[in-house]
């Protein structure tokens, strides 16, 4: 049976620029360095291509969805600091999403077995006020790109 995040993950693959995929044994790595385990999409996505770019290559990309190892904190990759006058520590930067801004993913907040993503505007992390939640998971996120092939589309035209 095909499963929605299958389907979408032969799209990445048929149209757009995936990375090859991650190993189990990279994953586990992975979670040892941060803390935390990948919940159920985003386990399918990295076994399926440790990382992508979407729509276009690099340096067009609207959205690169970073490799295991370039995960990192909000607010390292925001600010360049591990403090927490920067944000929250359970936020990582899994999306470049291009001019210093990222889709990040909350991992002390789960719905469904599943993490919710953020807007990670580097102008206006962390307040919560500008900072919205544009996918209460990873295959949400990604049926949203692959359906409006336009940067943030969160913000609307």
């Amino acid at each position: 049976m095909t499963t929605p995040m299958s389907r979408l993950l032969e799209e990445v693959s048929r149209d757009h620029f995936p990375y090859p995929p991650a190993t189990p044994e990279q994953i586990e790595e992975f979670e040892r360095r941060v803390g935390w385990r990948l919940d159920e999409d985003l386990r399918a996505f990295y076994l399926h291509c440790n990382g992508a770019e979407l729509i276009e290559r690099l340096p067009d990309t609207p959205y690169r969805i970073l490799p295991l190892s370039k995960i990192v904190r909000a607010r390292v990759a925001i600010y360049g600091e591990d403090d927490d006058k920067w944000g929250p520590a359970s936020v990582y930067a899994l999306c470049d999403v291009q001019d210093g801004n990222y889709v990040l993913v909350d991992v002390s907040r789960e719905e469904s077995g599943r993490h919710p993503l953020f807007d990670g505007d580097h102008e206006a992390w962390p307040d919560p006020a500008y900072c919205k939640q544009v996918a209460s998971s990873f295959s949400e996120f990604l049926e949203q790109v692959l359906r409006t092939r336009r940067n943030l589309y969160w913000l609307g035209e």
